[in-house]
């Protein structure tokens, strides 16, 4: 069956939204500089530190994420109250600075997870399901890129191909084990390539944040922006993963390449 107007302008949006991710050009805008002065001035030993508090972040979140993230509904997602908590958090890392990273981004990390699942059941994900709620940790792997990627190969399937295999085992894994043996090969190796995308997205925001004239109001509204972000990839996620459904993957590529 073909793909509706209305749902050919929901693939549009969703790939308008997923191929030009935007947190730099916001961030940016919003202190009034380019985001790399910023990176430029972070000491060399905390790419080690953002890229160990990224991984630990998703450790904690996916722990709290797969126990709660059952529900199965077509609500629309609460978006603003997930903005505010995150802006909340964020608020301590724009006082403080580099050292509050370790504590706020674990919360942030578990909110924007919530949020992500609020926008998959919308979408009418099934997160009852390992794979499910695996989705939800991928989007977190969307937002940034790695110093792996193709150059050639950029882009939203090209993610999605690269995590296809670490999903898959994960999601087996924990269909079988549940969290019991959360150090299994296959949760590691998931987290571990999720974590190396995440991380450059928070690179990112912890260059603004940094700035020691940022403060607890910036600091907030930059995580607002930084949830804002992983919101619009989830949305596009989402929406891709319901077409699929309906008209199967390799037919929503297509068009999703023809657009």
């Amino acid at each position: 069956m073909a793909l509706s107007s209305t749902e050919l302008r929901d693939l549009q949006t969703a790939k308008s939204i997923l191929e030009n991710p935007g947190l730099v050009a916001k961030v940016s805008n919003f202190v009034g500089s380019p985001i790399e002065a910023g990176l430029k001035k972070l000491p060399g030993s905390w790419n080690a530190t953002i890229n160990t508090a990224a991984r630990k972040s998703i450790e904690k979140a996916l722990d709290i994420a797969l126990v709660t993230m059952d529900h199965d509904d077509r609500e629309p997602p609460s978006n603003w109250w997930h903005k505010i908590a995150a802006g909340a958090t964020g608020a301590t890392g724009g006082l403080f600075g580099l050292p509050a990273l370790a504590i706020e981004l674990p919360i942030s990390t578990t909110i924007m997870l919530r949020s992500i699942a609020d926008i998959a059941r919308s979408e009418g994900e099934d997160l009852r399901h390992p794979d499910g709620r695996l989705q939800c940790l991928q989007v977190l792997a969307l937002g940034g890129k790695s110093p792996a990627d193709d150059v050639t190969e950029a882009g939203y399937f090209a993610a999605r191909t690269a995590l296809a295999r670490a999903v898959s085992d994960a999601a087996e894994h924990l269909a079988k084990k549940g969290l019991s043996q959360k150090g299994a090969p296959a949760i590691v190796r998931l987290i571990t390539q999720v974590a190396a995308r995440f991380s450059i997205v928070v690179s990112e925001k912890t260059a603004v944040q940094a700035v020691p004239v940022v403060g607890a109001f910036g600091g907030a509204a930059i995580n607002m922006l930084f949830i804002d972000h992983f919101q619009d990839m989830g949305r596009g996620h989402f929406i891709i993963r319901r077409l699929e459904r309906l008209h199967g993957q390799e037919e929503v590529r297509r068009l999703y390449d023809t657009l």
